[in-house]
């Protein structure tokens, strides 16, 4: 498996858990003590970072840091959608694609010269 899948799919699941430690706790602790939700989101951060370390130690190899910060980015709104739509039933709107098609540009010009270490 090449560097940019491997990176890829290691920052997807590192992005599962992100969006969970982040926002989950607004539909599984509501009412709960704010002490709650924190102790309970460190514990789901701890998996991510499982992911996201390796992740961008494998990706540095052959991207430069502002494209692997770019393709972290791209990664994390791809997965933060669904996983709003599934947990907190987010209705799909049309800028949802213009904000994609923005980020597609973003890609475009992060890697339009190529891998940095290729």
């Amino acid at each position: 498996m090449g560097v940019l899948a491997g990176t890829s799919l290691l920052l997807v699941g590192s992005n599962v858990f992100m969006t969970l430690a982040w926002y989950g706790h607004l539909r599984w602790f509501e009412g709960r003590p704010w002490l709650v939700a924190v102790l309970a989101a460190w514990g789901i951060a701890l998996f991510e970072y499982t992911l996201q370390v390796p992740a961008n130690r494998l990706g540095y190899t052959k991207l430069s840091l502002p494209q692997l910060k770019v393709l972290q980015e791209v990664i994390s709104l791809a997965v933060f959608v669904p996983v709003i739509a599934v947990l907190f039933g987010v209705r799909f709107r049309w800028d949802f694609v213009w904000a994609a098609l923005c980020l597609v540009g973003a890609v475009f010009f992060a890697f339009r010269g190529g891998l940095a270490g290729s």
